[in-house]
């Protein structure tokens, strides 16, 4: 077994405890489905978001909904880069898998331009 990351982000439409969980759950549930991940895969979870969300904790919502209650997660904020994708939560995945695993970035809404 080997570690590998899966990124993801997707935009935020308001800084509400609501739009954080919806925004959160459909990028998890993405990231799950196009990469089949297990949740006994996962090592850990980082989550970023940009200074204009703090409403709640992106990990609250993968630990109550997503029932990622073994799993260790951490959120942060992003650097606050002028110019930068405002409203955007990011996240990295870290998973235990084998070595021919290839990951599948997941971007989602406003977040499709950080890729281009």
């Amino acid at each position: 077994m080997i570690t590998k990351g899966i990124r993801g982000a997707i935009t935020v439409d308001s800084n509400t405890e609501s739009s954080l969980k919806e925004a959160t759950l459909e990028l998890l549930n993405t990231m799950v489905s196009k990469n089949n991940i297990d949740v006994n895969m996962i090592s850990h979870v980082v989550f970023t978001t940009t200074e204009d969300l703090n409403a709640a904790f992106p990990a609250k919502f993968a630990r109550l909904d997503m029932g990622w209650t073994e799993t260790a997660m951490m959120c942060f904020h992003e650097l606050p880069v002028p110019n930068s994708l405002k409203m955007c939560l990011r996240v990295l995945v870290v998973l235990n898998c084998e070595k021919d695993f290839c990951p599948e970035f997941v971007y989602l809404k406003g977040a499709t331009q950080l890729r281009k």
